[in-house]
């Protein structure tokens, strides 16, 4: 949108535009502490076209820091109103690679709610920073000041985790096709490399606090070690889940066929070959952001390591029962940027993020120049 002309999705549009709502046509809501970050999830969802954030100004209702995500067949916004309170903009998709690695604002006043992993006390915010810097699972953090109300729980610092690591939402057996990940997935751990220590036709007893789709035990052991709770996994074979546990005090194997069971590895670097291995008569449905006609799966393949929106793929072979879709290579993406599951005001506290993706850091892990928002 330029002026009052409503420009379409697929030009690069960086303006944002104060006070003028892009209304309905929703796909999904999510929390989130700025524009800037609000339309970096809007560039990473495999959907999403525009957006509407609603600032900490808004006086309507309470729906503070709700970031809407939208998409129309048009690829723009059906219509545009003034609303105060609210920032709209476009995905940064049609533009040159741009996607936010670092978030270098604090937000005073404001609170992530939830998805901690651990908490300490620290003498200030910039400390529990540095500490969620240092921390490789650490995305986030909540800081509890000095005059935060209950006096027993000022300065705590609050370390928080989402999850960065692209994951698949459906993973189904489907004959005709095949499916695998782009070439640039990395590891999530650094370090020297380490060796995958996993017990084939083994379960390891008890409950999974989450269970994921994954394409294979490695991919599994990928998402376990990412985790900062899962000490140990199970994968189930037949149904592509990845079943993360999480016990200290004892372990118990069991002989189960079908499943492959397998301890995380931290502080290492891991074995990245499995990104690298086609998944034949394996179907990752879902997170299409767009397809592309090739004469086979290897193509397809480099399309998708070729492309920086691309993070896993799946092409339809002239085998499938369908001739509609034949050659077709779906390029897919998930949102990877760490983001709160809940933002919301709190007075006294301090919330913001890692800085361990920002360039140039400090010797001590902090950005030289970090704003504040309040």
């Amino acid at each position: 949108m330029k002026g009052n002309k409503i420009v379409s999705s697929d030009e690069c549009q960086r303006e944002l535009h104060e006070n003028v709502d892009f209304p309905g046509t929703d796909i999904q809501f999510v929390y989130s502490p700025d524009t800037e970050h609000c339309r970096h999830l809007c560039t990473e969802h495999h959907a999403c076209q525009f957006f509407t954030f609603i600032r900490p100004d808004w006086t309507i209702d309470n729906r503070h820091f709700h970031c809407y995500l939208k998409r129309t067949t048009s690829g723009k916004p059906n219509v545009q109103t003034p609303l105060l309170g609210v920032t709209s903009g476009f995905s940064l998709k049609p533009c040159s690679p741009s996607l936010l690695t670092c978030v270098f604002q604090v937000y005073q006043n404001v609170d992530f709610y939830g998805a901690d992993y651990k908490t300490l006390f620290t003498q200030d915010y910039e400390e529990c920073q540095r500490i969620c810097t240092q921390d490789p699972v650490c995305q986030f953090f909540t800081f509890v000041n000095g005059d935060f109300t209950p006096q027993n729980i000022r300065y705590k610092c609050h370390l928080k985790f989402s999850w960065t690591v692209p994951r698949t939402p459906i993973v189904n057996a489907k004959t005709g096709v095949v499916s695998g990940f782009s070439h640039n997935i990395k590891s999530p751990n650094t370090g020297k490399a380490c060796e995958n220590k996993l017990f084939p036709s083994t379960e390891i007893t008890g409950d999974a606090f989450e269970t994921l789709p994954a394409a294979s035990p490695e991919h599994c052991l990928s998402l376990c070690s990412a985790h900062p709770r899962c000490t140990f996994f199970s994968y189930v074979s037949i149904s592509f889940s990845c079943q993360l546990k999480s016990k200290t005090d004892y372990m118990v194997l069991a002989a189960k066929q079908g499943v492959t069971s397998g301890l995380p590895a931290r502080f290492c670097q891991l074995d990245n070959s499995w990104v690298k291995v086609a998944q034949e008569g394996v179907d990752f449905q879902g997170s299409d952001f767009k397809f592309v006609l090739l004469d086979d799966a290897d193509n397809c393949q480099e399309s998708c390591t070729h492309d920086y929106n691309c993070q896993f793929y799946t092409y339809v072979k002239t085998s499938f029962s369908d001739r509609t879709y034949w050659r077709r290579c779906y390029l897919k993406r998930v949102v990877t940027m760490p983001a709160p599951p809940k933002v919301a005001k709190l007075a006294n506290v301090v919330s913001g993020f890692s800085l361990k993706n920002c360039v140039p850091l400090n010797t001590d892990g902090c950005s030289p120049d970090i704003s504040v928002v309040t």
